[in-house]
């Protein structure tokens, strides 16, 4: 979750100490005059010509086309083997339990407060992993915005939920000590190694780090038993009790030293990069993976990142945030955006969210306000029986976040009506944007799980930046380095 988090090293700052410094603009190489067109053709025709150079180059027919199919697939696979044994692991995710009608909406919330209940600290998305010897298993939300993985645990326990399985209990072998390494980089207290985590809504965990094993899922599905430090959480407030009586801890995958990616990533595991991938259908779900060969070499679309200095929180830098053609934020104010899969839903600064509302009771005449609504903070009545978002999309324009180009090309995140726009236990339409200020965030916007849907995302913390491509997320794939239009031409030749 888009948390601001408070360990032993002190509180986080505010939110607008985190603001990252506008980049410069880099010049363009070719020109104001460069047409998009005349550049796009360029790309193609230096595409058709490389394919031809490789045709001709293992030229010959099918022997030649097999020979060089066979030579680029070789060293692929040497590639692949040779970065120092690096690896990638897949791990499943799972939609919630709804509590009521619409998608996952709870009920009675406030339009005054932020929700609680299911949008803060937890997602929609928990995945399975399985601690110990012999292993057992646990349900953890998956959560992009923090860095802490933890359990909870039985030594004995505070305040813990019921939880979907019993609590963990560690060996007193399986305590880290004050003096382990990683400790002494996760917080300042030399004489104990304890954690002490506090998410937007206020809620939060307390335990002590603990070592155990914990079974990933590699090659082939093989598992592989690989020592991993964790929260043994012992003491839970606020809302993590309810949103525990379905799962059993977090599963962090922030960029800090504790971090799950990061542990394995320093130990040459898996190279430090991770991702997720969540089916558009809200009763499906998707997978996780930890490790780059999963990303798709071609067709994805990256901006850089930077890690807040107070909350070390990946951030991007936005330029504009449009409802179709209408744009919501003033000309040349940056925002920043958080991808956070702890999140159910988004949070808009005041000024966007203001401009946002006023622009959804404009888009047609058929729909008016219903403040009696309170399931989301603003709904609206159609005039006609709706009976889910399919039916009342088409009266509303894509949400797109604009980043700055990079050359000619655009780099643009789109959230369809189906990711923005829910339907209530009363039948109206609401909106799963949120006030930003309601949380202490008014000039980052933060895109929950719910606008993640149909999409691959991944999270490079070797290059900082993060990327997303368009996907059904129904099959994991190992991607290859050989380029598409080559292996195409390659293809064909062998036919």
């Amino acid at each position: 979750m888009a948390a601001a988090l408070l360990d032993h090293a002190g509180a986080a700052g505010s939110d607008d100490d985190a603001l990252m410094e506008a980049e410069d603009e880099r010049p363009r190489p070719w020109g104001e005059s460069f047409s998009l067109w005349r550049a796009t053709m360029a790309v193609f025709a230096l595409a058709a010509l490389a394919a031809a150079g490789y045709a001709c180059l293992y030229g010959g027919g099918g022997a030649g086309a097999g020979a060089a199919w066979r030579l680029l697939e070789a060293r692929e696979e040497e590639e692949g083997e040779g970065r120092s044994g690096r690896r990638s692991f897949l791990l499943p995710l799972y939609p919630k339990p709804r509590r009521s009608g619409g998608d996952g909406v709870a009920k009675n919330l406030t339009a005054a407060s932020p929700p609680t209940g299911n949008v803060f600290p937890t997602g929609l998305y928990y995945t399975t992993v399985s601690i110990g010897n012999p292993p057992r298993d646990y349900f953890l939300d998956v959560d992009t915005g923090s860095d802490i993985t933890w359990v909870q645990c039985d030594t004995p326990c505070r305040s813990c939920a019921k939880g979907a399985h019993p609590s963990y209990r560690p060996a007193q072998s399986n305590i880290v000590p004050a003096s382990d390494p990683l400790c002494d980089r996760v917080q300042r207290n030399p004489n104990e190694c304890n954690y002490d985590i506090n998410y937007a809504d206020r809620s939060s965990s307390k335990g002590a780090y603990v070592r155990d094993n914990m079974q990933l899922i590699g090659k082939d599905s093989e598992r592989e038993n690989i020592d991993i430090v964790f929260g043994c959480g012992y003491d839970q407030r606020g809302v993590l009790l309810d949103t525990l009586e379905n799962t059993d801890g977090m599963l962090g995958l922030g960029s800090r030293a504790i971090s799950l990616p990061t542990q394995l990533a320093s130990r040459g595991i898996i190279s430090n990069v991770f991702g997720h991938c969540m089916m558009t259908d809200p009763s499906g779900g998707g997978y996780l993976f930890l490790g780059g060969d999963y990303i798709p070499r071609w067709g994805m679309t990256w901006v850089p990142v930077r890690n807040g200095p107070a909350d070390n929180i990946r951030r991007s830098q936005l330029q504009q945030v449009n409802h179709g053609d209408q744009q919501l934020n003033v000309e040349g104010k940056l925002t920043q955006v958080i991808f956070d899969s702890g999140s159910t839903y988004a949070y808009f600064p005041h000024e966007e969210y203001t401009n946002l509302v006023a622009v959804l009771k404009g888009a047609s005449p058929r729909f008016v306000q219903d403040d009696s609504d309170n399931t989301l903070p603003f709904c609206m009545k159609a005039d006609f029986s709706v009976r889910s978002v399919d039916h009342v999309k088409h009266f509303f324009k894509p949400l797109s976040l604009q980043f700055e180009k990079r050359f000619f090309f655009s780099r643009t995140f789109n959230i369809r009506p189906e990711h923005y726009l829910t339907i209530s236990d009363k039948g109206n339409v609401c909106l799963r944007v949120f006030d930003g200020t309601t949380i202490g965030y008014d000039s980052v916007i933060i895109i929950g799980d719910a606008f993640l849907r149909g999409k691959l995302i991944a999270y490079d913390n070797d290059e900082n930046q993060i990327g997303w491509i368009d996907s059904d997320c129904t099959q994991p794939s190992k991607q290859s380095r050989i380029p598409f239009f080559l292996r195409r031409v390659l293809h064909n030749q062998l036919l």
